[in-house]
């Protein structure tokens, strides 16, 4: 007979499982390098939410200033995701767009299949991550930059990468690891919440 204590223990290890197979962070098998472009991305709209509303196309995307850099990140299981020359958009620039931000104000991420990641006003500016090493050691962080890459090592990002726009924590130089928790696929949604 399977003990009270021992079945909380499995209860509690297909909760992190189901989580993680069903989040936004979560790749197909594990297959990071796949090239599989969603039928959809000509439909794809992201509605952005201040003191304004504005939804873009991703051409409306492409039409803001462009920042490449490189992005690394690595799974709470593990899984490595790059290194990438990640293109996309300063979230800053976005923010600004529709009201700008306080400095207690929270930008929401938030993806269709329910994913999302909350960012602060610290962060916004390349503060307050946690970064790695290719060894994944922690080490100071360097300057970074939250971006939404539609552009993935020269080519659109592709669905099962989290295309057509991702998040990503982007630095001026390789070899630095973020968390990937952060990197929401599929983003459909960015909303400045006011405090």
């Amino acid at each position: 007979m399977i003990s009270e204590k021992m079945l909380q223990y499995i209860a509690v290890v297909l909760m992190l499982l189901t989580s993680i197979i069903f989040s936004g962070c979560a790749t197909n098998g594990g297959n990071v390098s796949s090239t599989t472009l969603d039928p959809a991305v000509k439909e794809w709209r992201l509605t952005l939410n201040g003191t304004s509303e504005k939804i873009l196309t991703l051409e409306d995307l492409r039409n803001y200033p462009a920042v490449t850099g490189y992005g690394y990140a690595v799974s709470t299981t593990g899984i490595r995701f790059g290194p990438y020359t990640c293109t996309g958009v300063d979230l800053r620039d976005l923010i600004a767009d529709v009201g700008g931000m306080n400095p207690n104000d929270r930008i929401w991420i938030s993806a269709p299949d329910g994913y999302m990641w909350v960012f602060d006003a610290e962060q916004l500016t390349g503060k307050g991550f946690v970064t790695f090493n290719t060894d994944l050691k922690e080490i100071p962080s360097p300057p970074l930059r939250i971006i939404l890459m539609y552009e993935q090592d020269k080519k659109p990002v592709s669905y099962d990468d989290g295309g057509p726009a991702r998040i990503v924590i982007m630095s001026d130089e390789p070899g630095i690891v973020t968390e990937g928790s952060a990197w929401v696929k599929w983003v459909n949604t960015i909303e400045i919440k006011k405090k």
